[in-house]
């Protein structure tokens, strides 16, 4: 805004008419903490404006967060496998780190359907209602799986499955709440990992069922 800036003496102008050193906070090695690496927040490469971790290459990537990537390059997907600053366990941290609505993160869920891997991709806007999902998938009963099963099926931890990636190809249902928005945000097989997609995108890569998995209607998102 200019409030507060010396004006530079003409015996301390260099030739192309910048001062040497620069002591305004804008020197050649930006000492204003915005430099080369960008360690206000803003990473190289974001192509959305919002502070979405960091990309990595795929020597630096934890395996599982590797094994993703490449099965969603091989399904075309655009969106990039990157690390967030902190684990994301959950919806709510997830969010809280990309600057997004948790309603906009796929919340990737394993059931025991019966003894059968059953992965719902829900809203983290809401809980899901597995009293709807046995019909669904026209077995009598579906319960949440244990942390082992989750392992042996997908071989990913809770917190961290992404919707692909698995040893094999699971029955999927991925929440119509999601639809609502442009961007959604799934686990890229680690929870330090995530990747941008779509709705449409996860019933395409995943081969799954759209359903309405929710205890109830996801809430109108703010920051649409």
């Amino acid at each position: 805004m200019g409030d507060g800036v010396r004006p530079d003496r003409p015996e301390d102008r260099s030739e192309d008419g910048r001062t040497d050193g620069r002591t305004d906070g804008r020197t050649d090695g930006r000492t204003d903490g915005r430099t080369d690496g960008r360690t206000d927040g803003r990473t190289d490469g974001r192509r959305d404006g919002r502070r979405d971790g960091r990309t990595e290459t795929s020597t630096q990537m934890h395996p599982n967060a590797q094994k993703v990537a490449k099965v969603l390059h091989d399904l075309g997907v655009v969106g990039q496998v990157r690390a967030l600053p902190e684990p994301a366990p959950t919806a709510a941290t997830a969010a809280a780190q990309l600057g997004t609505s948790t309603a906009a993160i796929a919340n990737s869920l394993i059931f025991d359907a019966e003894g059968t891997p059953l992965l719902v991709l829900a809203s983290g806007a809401h809980r899901v209602d597995t009293l709807k999902l046995a019909p669904l998938v026209e077995v009598s009963h579906v319960r949440r799986a244990s942390p082992d099963f989750v392992r042996k099926h997908t071989g990913q931890p809770i917190g961290g499955v992404a919707p692909v990636g698995h040893p094999t190809p699971l029955m999927t249902l991925v929440d119509v709440e999601l639809s609502r928005h442009d961007v959604v945000w799934a686990a890229g097989g680690h929870p330090h990992y995530v990747f941008p997609t779509s709705y449409d995108e996860l019933l395409r890569v995943t081969a799954g069922q759209a359903a309405e998995v929710g205890e109830s209607p996801a809430a109108v998102d703010d920051l649409r």
